[in-house]
């Protein structure tokens, strides 16, 4: 396949093609007009571009499912040996590189799918935006499992199954609630066997990908291109809210139950700089949604709004719980004063008894 290309490349322009066919793209909107522009496409471009999407694909299958474990597992081992090699070092930093450029390639492609209409243009900025996101987020991730791994070697297998199971199951809760029939149109040729298969291992691929990072790619099975079309905001904000969450709760297990093996590591600085790499990561997210995404003019609605409405539901919420906190005390200091204002009453309606009886008895 890559010879292939290659030679379409060389020899592209130097033959007429035999025919071209017309492609129609939106430009992006100014002052809020939209032109619709149409272009030749030949034959030659049309493989390249063929063969451009299978690369990516590929690249974000190998990034996630050779590259992510075989740096978890080189990490894994220098922290048990306790030494870094130059050759496994360089090894660690080519397999983040690669899980990196395939997290940037699942960016880009989700993009292109979700706004196939229009003419898209990812600027140098953006694609810096997205390397420092996913350089963070994926690189702390991996660190915060390895460190839990290391004290904990049965719970990090727990971890690792809830998180896989969970993001592979999601999409076929989805599917299963919205009720719609089984997708038929993937590919001609596959039996009712096949396509369940087939998108069995998409949604493989999709918890791989969430177990380290955000995937831009959200599964969809109802869809018929398999990838949601929606910039899903809240989605995303829970996604980061929990993740945050549960590094923060691995390392403080990491924390706790840390051997002398982490005498010489100052464990309350490294547990400071995971988190802070982590929010570094989420920091260059907003970044990149708020003004480098190539298609921020099609948004209804910002990251940043999605993110002050999750946080006033989660404003109310605890105000609500405060409330009732507070209604439930009152009624519990309520309660003593009646019963000490019950038993008042009950003496003074005794000793008033016996007067009477007092006066009764004077009287006879």
């Amino acid at each position: 396949r890559c010879v292939e290309a290659l030679y379409i490349y060389f020899r592209a322009g130097r033959v007429e093609d035999p025919y071209v066919s017309i492609t129609k793209k939106r430009q992006m909107p100014k002052d809020g007009y939209s032109e619709e522009v149409e272009k030749e496409v030949g034959q030659a471009e049309g493989k390249l571009r063929t063969h451009r999407s299978a690369f990516s694909r590929a690249s974000v299958i190998q990034a996630f499912l050779g590259s992510a474990p075989q740096l978890t597992l080189q990490l894994y081992i220098c922290v048990l040996q306790q030494e870094v090699t130059v050759a496994r070092s360089i090894f660690m930093v080519l397999s983040l590189l690669s899980i990196v450029y395939g997290a940037l390639r699942c960016n880009i492609l989700a993009i292109k799918i979700k706004y196939d209409d229009y003419n898209v243009r990812v600027k140098p900025a953006a694609y810096l935006c997205i390397f420092m996101w996913r350089s963070f987020e994926i690189a702390t991730r991996v660190t915060v499992l390895v460190l839990f791994g290391s004290v904990l070697q049965i719970w990090v297998f727990v971890v690792v199954l809830l998180n896989f199971l969970g993001f592979f199951l999601y999409p076929w809760i989805l599917f299963w609630l919205s009720k719609s029939p089984f997708p038929e149109n993937i590919e001609k040729e596959l039996s009712r066997l096949g396509t369940t298969i087939v998108l069995c291992l998409l949604t493989f691929l999709y918890a791989g990908i969430n177990m380290f990072c955000w995937s831009a790619a959200q599964v969809e099975l109802s869809d018929p291109d398999l990838i949601s079309k929606s910039q899903n905001w809240y989605r995303m904000t829970v996604y980061y809210i929990v993740r945050l969450m549960e590094n923060a709760f691995l390392l403080l297990m990491w924390y706790i139950y840390r051997t002398d093996f982490y005498l010489y590591v100052c464990a309350p600085l490294l547990f400071l700089q995971l988190l802070i790499g982590y929010c570094m990561g989420i920091f260059f997210m907003l970044v990149f949604y708020q003004f480098c995404h190539p298609c921020k003019k099609l948004f209804s609605s910002s990251i940043t709004e999605a993110l002050l409405s999750c946080f006033k539901i989660l404003y109310f919420i605890c105000q609500h719980h405060k409330s009732t906190l507070l209604t439930g005390k009152v009624v519990v200091m309520k309660s003593p004063e009646n019963t000490d204002e019950a038993r008042g009453s009950s003496k003074t309606i005794d000793s008033q008894n016996r007067n009477i009886h007092q006066s009764v008895s004077s009287n006879a």
